[in-house]
Parts: structure tokens; C-alpha cells; sequence
């Protein structure tokens, strides 16, 4: 994880404040907190739980509150790490490679593909 020293290391922060976590950063934490977990389920069972928290996502998406949303979001955030996690893929890595330079389709930064729901 980066080098966070806590709320105390930048003045601006308020106190209560959570220390801002890179795609690097939580890769890292997911991976500290569970691989023995992660690599004894696999990458099928660890996918299965990714599916079901999309599940909840669309759930919260259609009903639930601000806070149920992002709730669900970072579930399946967290998910789709552990599954590259036991794949032994960077995630910064392969975000950057394939989208650094603009959209791979049409290699602009502001797409013009003819699909525009596709990123």
C-alpha cells in the first residue's frame, strides 16, 4: 500500500477522514487479507461470489440507498481483485496497458467508436 501515515500526515484531511486507496493499494490489502482463502476457493468459486455480488449491485441499483450502492460497488470491486489476485494479474498493469492510451477501439481519449454503450 502507499505510504499513508494516517489523517495526520496531511494537514488538509479532516481527523475522520479515510486515507485514499489506489487500484494498487487495494489489490495489495485483498491480497494481504485473504489469499489463503482466495487460492483455496479458485478462481470458478471466487468467480461465482463476484456474480453474486453483481447481483446484489443490480439489487441496490434498482432500490437501494446511496450508501447500499456504494457499498456494493466496493463488494464487487473487492471481487474482481481477488479474482486477478489468484489469476496473478496486475490490475494497474493491465488497466493501464489497455486503456492508457485512450479507448482501444478508436485510440482517442474522448471515444468516438460507433458503440458508445462498449467502453
Amino acid at each position: 500500500m502507499s505510504d499513508h501515515s494516517g489523517p495526520a500526515a496531511d494537514p488538509s484531511r479532516p481527523a475522520d477522514a479515510r486515507p485514499e486507496i489506489t487500484l494498487a493499494d487495494l489489490q495489495q490489502l485483498i491480497r494481504k487479507m485473504y489469499t489463503e482463502k482466495d487460492v483455496a476457493r479458485g478462481i470458478d468459486g471466487t468467480f461465482m461470489w463476484l456474480i453474486e455480488e453483481v447481483g446484489e449491485l443490480a439489487s441496490a441499483l434498482r432500490e437501494g440507498t446511496k450508501e447500499e450502492r456504494s457499498a456494493e460497488f466496493a463488494d464487487v470491486l473487492a471481487w474482481l481483485v481477488t479474482i486477478a489476485n489468484v489469476a496473478g494479474v496486475d490490475l494497474t498493469e493491465a488497466v493501464a496497458r489497455k486503456y492508457g492510451s485512450g479507448c482501444p477501439g478508436c485510440g482517442r481519449f474522448v471515444c468516438t467508436c460507433p458503440d458508445a454503450g462498449k467502453p
